[in-house]
Formats: structure tokens, sequence, C-alpha cells
């Protein structure tokens, strides 16, 4: 039906302007926590153990279990037990991790998402393998997207360091920088209870460290390639130096001229 003159068409959306990469994200992890609830509804405890022993991430498992799917998998594995796991983390994915793709793109920030969540479930089960050989804390399953979600907030206070929030529940306005160093500070000080709790903050703080190394790796590819370039050109400096120490005076001339 065709629209009469003078009056507008307006669409309506109901996605709350959310960005493609993150609304992926969010409906992939709601799915999968639904699996969960349902596991533990209605096939029990034993089945749902089962499920996160093997889709999350277990220390133990990874090395030498080799399940190296696990680093990838936990992230959209969240506590079943309880709503504000995957709430607190969705919740903050769709509040930066917009921005975040907004300014970067869709590809380059699903690419950034899962290598810091990756990136920090490897570290965890370096940290725990290398503490915790043969003790629980290694035979406990860490799950969530918490570190990948720090990796976001880690790039937004490096995009966006002066963008003002509001730290919840303590209603503090705050840039985005101190936000985040506040936050790092917490994680750090949470660390010294190191243990078998099924959301690590090992993956919080190495979630933020694979996300700066990532983000500053260009100022360091950067430092030493003109480090490099700087040592060759001393290097041909003195080359040059000994040449023309060596052909300092020109060849005399002769006086007698051969017939």
């Amino acid at each position: 039906m065709a629209s009469r003159s003078g009056i507008r068409n307006y669409r309506f959306s109901f996605n709350f302007f959310i960005t493609p990469a993150v609304q992926w994200l969010l409906i992939a992890n709601v799915a999968v926590y639904i699996l969960e609830t349902l596991l533990l509804t209605f096939s029990g405890s034993t089945t749902y153990t089962w499920f996160v022993g093997h889709f999350g991430l277990v220390p133990s498992a990874v090395v030498p279990g080799l399940r190296i799917w696990q680093p990838f998998t936990y992230m959209f594995l969240h506590d079943a037990s309880t709503i504000w796991h995957i709430l607190a983390n969705m919740f903050v994915l769709y509040m930066f991790g917009r921005e975040l793709e907004l300014a970067w793109g869709r590809t380059r920030f699903l690419q950034y998402y899962f290598l810091t969540g990756a990136g920090a479930g490897i570290l965890n089960v370096i940290v725990k393998v290398a503490l915790f050989w043969g003790q629980p804390p290694a035979d406990v399953a860490t799950i969530g997207a918490s570190g990948a979600i720090f990796g976001v907030l880690l790039a937004c206070a490096i995009v966006f360091p002066d963008r003002q929030v509001v730290m919840f529940p303590i209603p503090i306005k705050m840039s985005m920088r101190t936000f985040v160093i506040a936050m790092t500070a917490l994680e750090f000080l949470g660390t010294f209870g190191l243990g078998g709790d099924n959301i690590s903050r090992i993956c919080h703080l190495g979630g933020m460290l694979v996300g700066y190394l990532y983000l500053r790796r260009g100022s360091f590819l950067y430092s030493v390639r003109n480090s490099v370039t700087d040592w060759k050109m001393q290097r041909n400096k003195k080359r040059f130096q000994v040449y023309m120490n060596k052909h300092k005076d020109p060849p005399s001339r002769p006086d007698r001229w051969v017939n």
C-alpha cells in the first residue's frame, strides 16, 4: 500500500541500538545459559556438572588432558544457579561493547573479544597448573565471559579515556580511565584469595593484560623497528668513517709518463 503524500513512514526497531557483533554475543550467551538451566532443572546436577566440566575451563583437563577447546567454550558458560552472573557480564558487554564495535567495526571487535577471552583462559590455566598442580583449584572449572569483558573495559579506557561513567552501586562519576584503574586494583587485591571459585579473578586480570599487549603491540613494534633502524644507521656511519679514513688522501699524480 502506497503512503499518502505528506505522511512519513517510521520504522520501529526493538534492538535497543545493539551493534551486530554484540547482539550475536548476547544471543549466544543467553542461549547457552538457557541450555544450562534446562540441564540443571530437568537432568539434575550430575549432567550439569558433566557439561560444565567438559566445556568449562578446567586447567588439569586442558593440560595434560588436551581439551584445547575449553579456552574458547568457557566464555559462553555462566552459573546456572543464579541469573546475576550472566546478567552482570551481558550488561557490561551491552554498555561498553557497542561503542567499541562502532569505533572498530564488527570483525576487529570480535577478534579482540575472542583473543582477550581465550588469552585470559590460557593464562588462567598456566597459573593454576603451575601453582596448584595436583590440588583442587587445578580441577575446578572456571566459567564466564568476564575475561573478555574486562578486555573490553580496558580497550574502552584506551580508546575513550575521558568518557564519563558512573560506578555502580556507588553513584560516583569518573573517567573511563580512572574506572578501569580502580577495577584493576580491586581485582589485583582479590587475587590474594586464589582458590577454587568458578569466577576467576586471574581471568579478569588476564583479559586486561592480553588486551593491553594487543593494543600496544603497534607501539612496541614501532619502537623495535626504530631501534633496529638507528642501529643500522650507526653501523653504516661507522663503516663510512672507516672507509673515509682509509682513503683520506687522493692517489698522487705520476710525475713521469711512460711511453
